[in-house]
């Protein structure tokens, strides 16, 4: 069944879920209805060479099933003034900002874990953030499989989680590095220069030391796995990659699991779908006539999600027993933020809602 879709925001996510959109054949029954703070022409916006963007109304969710509030205008504050209208006009909204992620009346959804909270009464839904939707998809089958009981992760998150902005100042600043290594910043994105070096400081510092983003990842991770006895700790650091986060993370489990089952129940897309391994021995005839490391192993890194069968997957490698702790394991993984992070997630909301009866 077609369906009339809305985005509010034109930033790298609106971006994305346009071309999402599209990629997946979600079925519309006319063009995306693309809305943002003004009305404007957008130039090679979700891959079209020009978009007519119409300004945010009441009016214009009139006869949509369905909203996408993205990018930075959704995490400011849009789904606070918009959603009240969207509900009136009759859609759902699916929103990809933050101000409705720990509301305990609201589903926060990522497809692959836990779909079943959204229901035929569910009219607004929230998607998690980046950080925690790739780490939930890696986590969750493992955790049904031997229960965890602590999590200690670490990022290493791309500028383009920040906005367009950042990832123009990384762009600018990256030949200023290299000429002179005194490269300008605006104070108002980073709090110094991110052209090689990382900053251990992603959103605003709470009381307790932790930012916002550290404590999005341990609260929502808890809500998403409905297990809010799992004891997290979070250290969030933005490097300079453009596209693409990294997460190290340390689980400790319940019951004994080994690396070896842990690599067989991420490899089964039935038990784990949305991620691929990569992991085992090295395929890199270099690694041995080169670097003289015959037994080197294969690992994902943020390049890897270019890959056009990766831009929507979350990428597992450097699976390995803990010997620390009585039942733990070691993790790599790595997503495209803006895709699977963001715009993927809530495509793929929306086409599971389809499949089930819930939208169109």
């Amino acid at each position: 069944m077609a369906i009339h879709a809305g985005v509010v925001g034109v930033g790298p996510v609106g971006d994305r879920i346009m071309r999402c959109v599209k990629e997946r054949n979600l079925p519309l029954a006319e063009p995306l209805r693309i809305m943002a703070t003004r009305c404007r022409v957008e130039e090679d916006f979700g891959g079209e060479k020009v978009v007519e963007v119409c300004e945010t109304c009441a009016d214009m969710f009139e006869g949509l099933d369905v909203v996408f509030f993205a990018g930075r205008e959704g995490a400011k504050g849009a789904s606070v003034q918009w959603r009240e209208a969207v509900e009136k006009a009759g859609a759902v909204a699916i929103d990809n900002g933050s101000d409705f992620r720990m509301d305990p009346a609201v589903p926060l959804v990522v497809p692959e874990v836990n779909m079943d909270a959204v229901t035929a009464d569910t009219k607004f839904i929230a998607s998690p953030n980046c950080s925690t939707i790739q780490m939930v998809v890696a986590l969750a089958p493992l955790h049904r499989a031997a229960g965890i009981k602590r999590i200690v992760v670490s990022t290493y998150q791309a500028v383009s989680g920040w906005g367009q902005a950042a990832m123009e100042e990384l762009g600018r600043q990256l030949p200023q590095y290299c000429e002179s290594g005194c490269p300008e910043f605006d104070p108002a994105i980073f709090t110094r220069p991110i052209a090689l070096d990382c900053i251990p400081h992603i959103d605003r510092f709470d009381p307790s030391g932790y930012t916002k983003e550290e404590l999005k990842m341990v609260n929502e991770t808890k809500k998403i796995l409905s297990a809010p006895e799992i004891k997290i700790t979070a250290t969030t650091v933005r490097v300079p990659v453009e596209v693409g986060h990294a997460e190290a993370i340390n689980i400790e489990f319940e019951s004994d699991i080994t690396a070896e089952e842990a690599l067989e129940i991420l490899r089964d897309p039935v038990k784990s779908p949305g991620v691929v391994v990569v992991d085992g021995p090295t395929c890199d005839p270099n690694a041995e006539s080169c670097r003289n490391a015959p037994t080197e192993l294969q690992y994902p890194t943020q390049r890897d999600i270019l890959k056009d069968e990766w831009k929507d997957m979350v990428l597992v490698g450097r699976v390995r027993d803990d010997e620390t702790v009585e039942h733990g394991l070691n993790l790599w993984v790595v997503a495209d933020n803006l895709r699977k992070g963001a715009a993927t997630n809530v495509v793929q909301i929306a086409q599971e809602m389809i499949a089930r009866g819930l939208l169109g």
